[in-house]
């Protein structure tokens, strides 16, 4: 059985015939939002942040919306399979009750990220010289902005039926802020020309602006001041980027891009748009590690876990499941390096084709 598939862009695909495939191509990797549809994954992120990129001299640009973001606190900090480790035992663990309200998942949400970061882990992903973390979070305009349920709900409509007519129409509700490590020259490229404005991380934000990249709407509270940003109401960085539509500079090597479905969805609410893809172009840089739809049927209830399971599913066996899933995606991880070690990826790559 097939576990892992490999696609990549044009100019991705045409660098790894010349050159070979190693870490060395990379100047970036994406962490899609997706809760709980992480798991599948963490088989690879325990390969990859400690091994694949280890030794390496020049700075990785690591960008993450919501889980992506969390992942990606894991990785810039100086153990990073520990702490990626605490994420998935922690967060597959996590119990609610039986009707929680955004409060009491909030209260949960911030005890997992202290949990995740520990004592020094702040400190080390602000100063890690190699690893630069960037957190996307989307600051909320107009009734979004609102803890109200009946007026967030309101504004999430508005914001659902503009985005229906124009993906741009989104900055009328909301506005792409990226926290990123200090000395960065990260540079977001967005090809529906939705700005972005960038605010350098420190000890004092980094909890705050990771806790608002994961704020759900209606389901966790958002984060109301961010040390260091302006005022006002931020959010889950899905939102607007949730398996993203962007390119990045100013560095030109390719982007790795482990994801749990070989169709990214540009924003959180183009997930009922089937036409709504990424532009081809954002993908032409891009390798993109997927779990093959074999090994999806190989796992409990043949499917990746998301966040229905916590309604649909009792604790005790939903946690069965989820660690079950983040057990059995070692393989993945395995089956990456296996590849990287034989050196034959290239044989294994599909073209992406999307957008």
């Amino acid at each position: 059985m097939q576990v892992l598939d490999i696609y990549a862009g044009k100019n991705a695909l045409a660098r790894i015939k010349q050159d070979g495939f190693s870490a060395d191509l990379f100047d970036y990797m994406l962490g899609a939002s997706g809760g709980p549809k992480w798991f599948v994954l963490a088989g690879l992120d325990r390969y990859i942040f400690p091994e694949f990129f280890a030794g390496r001299t020049r700075p990785l640009n690591i960008i993450g919306s919501s889980a992506g973001a969390f992942r990606f606190a894991c990785f810039a900090q100086n153990d990073p399979l520990s702490a990626i480790n605490r994420l998935a035992e922690r967060y597959s663990q996590t119990v609610y009750s039986d009707k929680p309200s955004a409060k009491e998942i909030t209260t949960k949400g911030t005890a997992l990220l202290n949990y995740v970061l520990g004592e020094n882990g702040c400190e080390e992903i602000i100063n890690n010289p190699i690893i630069k973390a960037h957190f996307i979070v989307a600051k909320c305009k107009g009734l979004t902005q609102f803890e109200a349920k009946p007026l967030q709900m309101t504004g999430l409509i508005a914001s659902a039926s503009a985005n229906a007519l124009k993906r741009k129409w989104l900055e009328k509700f909301y506005q792409r802020y990226v926290f990123s490590s200090p000395n960065s020259d990260l540079n977001v490229n967005d090809p529906n020309n939705m700005a972005t404005y960038s605010i350098p991380l420190t000890p004092k934000n980094l909890p705050q602006a990771l806790m608002a990249s994961g704020s759900i709407p209606i389901v966790i509270e958002g984060v109301k001041i961010i040390d260091g940003a302006p005022s006002g109401m931020y959010r889950d960085g899905g939102i607007i980027d949730y398996h993203f539509d962007l390119t990045f500079g100013p560095q030109k090597g390719l982007v790795l891009y482990p994801h749990f479905y070989s169709k990214p969805i540009p924003g959180w609410f183009d997930k009922s748009l089937r036409k709504r893809l990424p532009h081809a172009n954002s993908y032409d840089d891009v390798v993109m590690l997927v779990p093959s739809d074999e090994f999806v049927a190989s796992l409990p209830y043949a499917k990746i876990p998301d966040r229905k399971d916590f309604e649909v599913m009792p604790s005790a066996q939903r946690i069965e499941y989820w660690q079950t899933v983040i057990a059995q995606s070692d393989i993945l991880g395995q089956a990456f390096k296996d590849m990287c070690d034989n050196q034959k990826i290239a044989e294994y790559i599909k073209p992406i084709e999307f957008g």
